[in-house]
């Protein structure tokens, strides 16, 4: 080893960030290895390298005796071959010693320089072995942590090809990943070379089992887990396009998302004059289109969040005009709502395969029942004194507020008995705006 070694190591700790002084540690402890192998114990070696040049020394702290005791004798030797090496690694006979050190007496310690070619051409060899594979392991190490502290946050990678299952692979800078197809979202197509923005859902090294940090770099592959499809996507595209979000002028309490086609994304703000959903939608829209752009023109409702259960709804339903609402707990505790419309905005309030309608409910957390007034006059006309009129005004029973948005999850909200994942959940606060 010499100056070459140490020009190299220091070419990886400012290129890779691996630290120089983990590598020269290595290096040590692999040499220390090799005099184990030679003499079966490393309690009496000594390993001096270097800093500068690289030069390394290998020295055998051995007892003087009389003489060594034929290793073969020795218990601990009976059955190996080669067994007297061992033994000259801790021993050095009289006779020998005082040609190193002519005044030295029985039971004295020598520290011997181990010259040996052949040792000192196998320890190299065992260096250079254990060099590259901690280089690898350091790499893969400062890949992990790199992409680790991305963990729920977006990044950019370029397209390098797709498979015939329609997965992915992203070149994302040190490393690659893939965007799995159940990721992705459908009508987008993507070609080799386009940039692509992914949110990072989980970083690990692909053992479930690991529990701490320091087992998820050093076993399994990188695993980074990505996704176009989560609403949590569209949150952050907000949070890094909007000022006001990122400094916590305003806040999102909740976004429900069906991917590639429609978004409603609740906000609110605790600022005086301040308005949340202008503030998102940016001059002449320029800020939410920049969002729409990047989803491929998926449209986007803005809504402004109300502590009042029944407005927020209202809110939530726009561009449908609502007549009236009543929100409630049912008898099994479950949040419901009954809203009326005009016959003219029943089918805007459901929305095209119901997806105005589903979309509120996962916004607000309620379920929705949506009547028009002729409908509703029916059901009064035909149930008579049990049905209780609806007041044109907004009603509720219970003063709820909204779900905030206080962790990196989306928590599960329910569209009538419809189960949505809880990637559809999480989220955020709006007065609409649609893009």
């Amino acid at each position: 080893m010499s100056k070459e070694l140490i020009a190299a190591l220091n070419a990886l700790e400012k290129e890779n960030g691996i630290s120089k002084e983990v590598m020269l540690d290595t290096i040590e402890k692999s040499l220390k290895d090799e005099f184990k192998n030679q003499f079966n114990t490393t309690e009496n070696c000594e390993v001096e390298l270097d800093r500068v040049t690289g030069e390394f020394h290998i020295y055998a702290n051995r007892t003087v005796v009389e003489e060594i005791t034929p290793a073969e004798q020795l218990e601990e030797n009976k059955g190996k071959k080669e067994a007297e090496k061992f033994v000259y690694g801790k021993e050095i006979a009289l006779a020998d010693a005082k040609k190193i050190k002519p005044d030295c007496q029985i039971g004295d310690v020598l520290k011997i320089e181990i010259k040996s070619e052949e040792f000192s051409r196998r320890a190299a060899k065992s260096a250079k072995g254990t060099i590259v594979q901690k280089i690898r392991e350091e790499e893969k190490a400062a890949i992990f942590n790199e992409y680790h502290s991305k963990e729920h946050e977006i990044i950019t990678g370029i397209v390098q090809r797709i498979d015939d299952k329609g997965n992915i692979l992203v070149d994302i800078g040190r490393t690659q990943t893939t965007l799995k197809k159940n990721e992705c979202v459908k009508g987008e197509n993507y070609q080799r070379g386009d940039r692509i923005k992914l949110y990072v859902l989980e970083v690990s090294n692909g053992n479930r089992n690991a529990d701490s940090k320091g087992d998820k770099e050093k076993s399994g592959p990188l695993v980074i887990r990505v996704s176009r499809k989560t609403p949590l996507l569209v949150k952050r595209l907000f949070e890094e396009e909007v000022s006001e979000i990122k400094d916590g002028i305003v806040k999102i309490v909740s976004i429900a998302r069906e991917e590639g086609s429609r978004t409603k994304i609740a906000v609110k703000t605790d600022v005086p004059n301040v308005d949340p959903v202008g503030a998102c939608v940016g001059i002449n829209g320029a800020r939410v289109k920049a969002i729409v752009n990047e989803l491929g023109n998926e449209q986007i409702d803005i809504i402004e969040w109300d502590e009042n259960p029944a407005q927020y709804i209202v809110n939530a339903l726009s561009p449908a005009k609502v007549v009236s609402i009543s929100a409630y707990y049912d008898d099994e505790n479950a949040k419901k709502a009954t809203v009326v419309v005009s016959d003219q905005q029943l089918s805007l309030a459901i929305g095209k395969a119901g997806q105005n309608v589903r979309l509120a409910a996962k916004l607000t957390g309620y379920g929705i029942d949506i009547k028009s007034e002729s409908q509703m006059e029916e059901a009064e006309e035909a149930l008579g004194d049990d049905v209780e009129e609806l007041d044109d005004t907004l009603t509720f029973t219970e003063d709820t507020d909204g779900e905030e948005f206080g962790t990196e999850e989306l928590s599960e909200q329910a569209y009538d008995a419809d189960t949505e994942s809880e990637d559809d959940a999480e989220a955020g606060e709006m007065n609409e705006e649609q893009y």
